[in-house]
């Protein structure tokens, strides 16, 4: 963090005197003013709503420039990492700072791939859960309990135990998610094998059975890989805020990443893509692809209520760089399946071309995003649309722990305490 050779300046229409506040330099992006100081030198806070406009870290990360379309992972663009390497390399990289070496490179997959079973009581565990409840609320409970399946690795401020807890929760977490999956339809649990990829792995433990030898469909485990890297760590959003505030209480990295988990759960975040897939079968069974310009006719109109899902992005105010890269995995997914015709993927590709051509989404820079097509190609895999959000908590867990292994090393961090404006009744007395 660089100060600026300029200041702010702070002044008051009431007579106050006015106050000069620090401006900080980032590599790329915005400056920052520095108003740490504020509360003490004013008696008074600022009003942020969601911190918009607040920078509560110093973060070398990931970076966003939602004008320019632009993901950057410790300075790589997102294109680049998601066709010249998978998963496990970009984990290494954000924990890391740099990708890995060929040595490195074998000695992580390898640590990764060999701890990816989880305590044989963990499936007890399991058991307390209703078959119908929703996988997201099993993940949460079973991330938590890693904390008292791996309680010799709990200590935040030991950076040893935080190095064991990430290696345990990147290895882990496919296995929790096929199990809660698993749990849910009733089939036995499928054992991870150390001979495959993290992908490959995964979709084994997912649809495989003890009946007969499962094979990894080498477009599908790719498919998969890329979702992976896609959602690895996207800067400061709601669920890794989520994750540094609870970390900054000192709680251990499992019950942080718990907390992410909850977080990542709520429709407006992690629930996107499967609120995108809702919409289209929604779509499909009030009519199809004959009725799709009847809908975004009525997404046009702001007093029907419609909304479009998986189009547009808060952040991206350009083309989200994730959605081409999906577009094309969604492309290759479909065809490898023979799925280009099906009826609900028809309908997609008519909803994708209406928006990328209709003068109205164009303006306003609605395009199809990221969850729009990994949604789509996670239905063509055969994921159900209530594990959509599981197989992002998976991805994003590594982004998670970055997050907080960074907090945790800042001799800035401090406990969050957000601030509030009271807005009710002063002191009064009880009759």
């Amino acid at each position: 963090m660089k100060l600026a050779d300029n200041k702010a300046t702070l002044s008051f229409s009431n007579g106050s005197p006015s106050i000069d506040l620090p401006v900080y330099q980032g590599s790329i992006g915005p400056d920052v003013i520095d108003i740490r100081k504020l509360y003490g030198q004013t008696g008074m806070f600022t009003y942020d709503p969601g911190f918009l406009s607040t920078a509560s870290c110093q973060s070398d990360i990931t970076y966003i420039d939602g004008d320019k379309g632009e993901l950057l992972y410790r300075g790589y663009p997102i294109e680049q990492l998601a066709t010249k390497c998978d998963y496990l390399d970009t984990c290494y990289l954000l924990l890391k700072g740099d990708l890995p070496s060929e040595s490195q490179r074998t000695d992580f997959h390898k640590l990764v791939l060999k701890h990816t079973m989880v305590n044989e009581q963990m499936q007890f565990f399991l058991r307390g859960f209703r078959r119908d409840a929703h996988p997201m609320a099993v993940l949460t409970g079973l991330v938590g309990a890693m904390s008292a399946f791996y309680h010799d690795s709990t200590d935040v401020h030991n950076a040893e135990h935080r190095e064991i807890a990430a290696i345990r929760l990147i290895s882990k977490m496919p296995t929790l998610v096929a199990m809660a999956y698993k749990y849910g339809k009733g089939e036995p649990y499928m054992y991870p094998r150390n001979d495959l990829s993290y992908a490959g792995n995964f979709l084994r433990m997912m649809f495989g059975t003890p009946c007969e030898d499962y094979v990894v469909n080498p477009v599908i485990e790719r498919a998969m890989d890329r979702i992976f890297i896609l959602h690895a760590d996207h800067e400061q959003n709601a669920s890794t805020s989520t994750v540094r505030l609870c970390g900054s209480s000192g709680t251990n990295p499992f019950a942080a990443i718990a907390a992410g988990v909850a977080c990542l759960w709520g429709p407006a975040h992690g629930g996107a893509n499967e609120a995108c897939l809702n919409m289209l079968e929604q779509i499909q069974a009030n009519g199809g692809v004959a009725k799709v310009g009847e809908f975004m006719e009525q997404v046009k109109d702001k007093n029907s209520g419609v909304k479009l899902m998986g189009f547009g992005h808060r952040v991206y105010k350009n083309y989200d760089p994730r959605a081409k890269l999906m577009q094309e995995t969604c492309d290759e997914v479909l065809a490898a399946l023979g799925l280009e015709n099906d009826p609900l993927f028809a309908l997609a590709k008519k909803l994708e071309k209406i928006a990328l051509e209709d003068d109205y989404f164009v303006q306003r820079k609605l395009y199809p995003n990221v969850d729009f097509y990994s949604g789509i190609v996670q239905r063509a895999i055969g994921i159900p649309v209530n594990l959509f959000t599981g197989i992002f908590a998976l991805a994003r867990t590594v982004g998670w722990i970055a997050q907080l292994n960074e907090m945790i090393g800042d001799p800035e961090y401090k406990i969050g305490r957000p601030r509030q404006l009271f807005t009710g009744s002063p002191r009064r007395d009880v009759p």
